[in-house]
């Protein structure tokens, strides 16, 4: 793979606007594509909006980057591509294959999708093997996760390559050593979700308690050490294994009794009445502000002095 000074950013709603502001503060050029004549403004606002927050290296330029609504024109030059559009086959197989076709064959092409098989993706694309799951989660200028999937069709200096670029950046890679439906860290979080949902239809919280009981208990250890770390801690001395050999019936039999809720229409407007209740019907732009702001804090103290 060839080194990346140059990146297109295929796709530029909050997704690829956020990938945007963060490439530039690392001190790529970066070229922008997207049908929305809405686009630039929406990109403009988003690296002026983050810019202060980002760290950006020495030398990194906020206005190093041009639109190209034409993403075939876009990725002329590049040394890589960030393709974030809507997470339909239909519509990122197509574009995959006219991106990749204008590509030279060690380009790397990068896939922010949050959970398409990036075999499928990567169908009839020119150089298939050069077609990687990059995706981070959001907002990606401020969250560090970036799960790197190859699948069956990725080359191995593909993943490697990918891997050492978000690494180079900034953020922390991980990689799948096969391709599942929504990759890790999504299927983490619809486990969660789905029992959280189960606990309001069983009428056993409401919404906001429901959320109050992760975001102040365990979402605090997770925001420092994941699942298998946290029970390690809390065997004691005798760490994971006394965990396993003492407390995991008990959970094994919690497993025994998770829900699996049909979601009705009824359950849904339940749910976004509950939310309506426990935001006190606060504007999301407002909501988002303040959750990246915390997010920035804890960034800093997890990174400590």
């Amino acid at each position: 793979m060839r080194p990346i000074r140059r990146i297109a950013v295929i796709g530029a709603g909050t997704i690829g606007a956020s990938w945007a502001a963060w490439f530039l503060s690392r001190g790529l050029e970066v070229v922008v594509s997207d049908p929305s004549p809405a686009a630039p403004d929406l990109v403009r606002r988003m690296v002026e909006t983050a810019w202060p927050v980002l760290g950006a290296v020495p030398g990194a330029d906020p206005a190093r980057w041009r639109f190209e609504a034409d993403p075939v024109q876009a990725v002329a030059g590049c040394d890589a591509v960030q393709e974030n559009a809507p997470e339909r086959y239909e519509v990122k197989q197509p574009l995959l294959q006219a991106i990749s076709a204008a590509l030279p064959a060690n380009a790397l092409i990068l896939c922010s999708s949050s959970g398409l098989l990036v075999s499928r993706l990567s169908e009839g694309c020119t150089h298939p093997e050069r077609v990687v799951i990059g995706h981070p989660f959001n907002p990606p200028h401020l969250i560090p996760l970036v799960e790197v999937v190859g699948g069956t069709t990725a080359s191995r200096e593909a993943v490697q390559a990918a891997v050492e670029f978000y690494r180079a950046i900034g953020k922390h890679p991980i990689t799948l050593n096969k391709e599942v439906p929504g990759h890790l860290a999504n299927r983490l979080q619809a486990a969660l979700w789905r029992e959280a949902v189960h606990m309001v239809a069983e009428g056993v919280a409401s919404v906001a308690d429901v959320d109050a009981a992760i975001a102040q208990g365990p979402g605090l250890r997770w925001a420092l050490m994941g699942p298998h770390a946290t029970f390690h801690l809390a065997g004691g001395e005798g760490g994971y294994e006394h965990f396993m050999r003492h407390l995991m019936p008990a959970v094994t039999s919690w497993w025994e009794s998770l829900g699996n809720p049909v979601v009705t229409p009824a359950l849904q407007q339940a749910l976004i009445a509950g939310v309506a209740e426990e935001t006190g019907g606060r504007p999301i732009a407002e909501l988002a502000a303040e959750r990246d702001a915390a997010l920035v804090r804890l960034l800093a103290a997890k990174a400590g002095p």
